[in-house]
């Protein structure tokens, strides 16, 4: 069984810094796949789904004990009053230090989501938190919760996430694209350094459902994130 870090926890509410590669709500395929929402349930009989990350995705996700809880949470993201801050790995570099990413989103019959006119208001603010010769780090801050907003609006201003299959340009990230004159161990085929989307919920802010007063949550990054930025510093920070 995997792991599970539990930040906070009353009576109310819990949340959790989820590692990546696990699923927050069961498989609808393959239901007994380890996932958070069966693991909870577990331990503590009811509980209620709040908001999902993606499979791949680490960092802070909230899931709440009791109705009244889930009700006002619900209420809380459905009406934008969550701050929720995501760090990203990213190619290249954004043309601006910060701004506003402000696209319509359309999920397609095909699952995949597009920028598109005719899409859903969707807006994202940026910065930018460290850059190296051809990467860079972001912060975003979703201001509208549309599936994939991050990775679409990321890859929009040129700067997709260093490992994305559909929206960015790989499957895996391996060292030997930011060191120079790399070479793997004798008759051995290189390791990928990160296999996986490289998006990090970072911070979450909410109000408590009972006591109404703020709560803000951040999560540090899993070790996979941690040693993607260790290398991206030691070989390819910008002198």
């Amino acid at each position: 069984m995997k792991k599970v870090e539990i930040l906070y926890e009353d009576e109310e509410i819990i949340v959790i810094n989820k590692s990546p590669n696990t699923l927050s709500i069961p498989d609808r395929f393959k239901p007994e796949k380890f996932n958070l929402k069966s693991y909870l349930e577990n331990r503590f009989d009811t509980i209620y789904v709040v908001h999902r990350l993606d499979k791949d995705t680490s960092g802070l996700i909230c899931f709440a004990k009791t109705e009244e809880a889930h009700r006002s949470l619900s209420l809380q993201f459905q009406n934008r009053n969550v701050t929720k801050i995501y760090h990203l790995f990213c190619d290249g570099h954004p043309p601006e230090s910060d701004g506003i990413i402000d696209e319509p989103i359309l999920k397609r019959s095909d699952g995949k989501s597009i920028i598109h006119k005719t899409g859903k208001p969707s807006q994202t603010a940026y910065k930018v938190l460290q850059k190296f010769q051809a990467h860079s780090i972001l912060e975003f801050e979703l201001l509208t919760g549309r599936t994939h907003q991050a990775r679409i609006h990321a890859s929009h201003i040129g700067c997709p996430l260093i490992v994305d299959p559909v929206y960015g340009n790989r499957d895996r990230f391996f060292l030997s694209t930011i060191k120079r004159n790399y070479r793997s161990g004798k008759n051995n085929e290189e390791q990928p350094l990160l296999s996986r989307t490289p998006l990090h919920a970072k911070i979450l802010t909410l109000s408590h459902p009972t006591t109404k007063k703020r709560i803000h949550f951040e999560a540090d990054y899993p070790k996979d994130l941690k040693a993607l930025k260790n290398q991206l510093t030691k070989w390819s920070s910008i002198k």
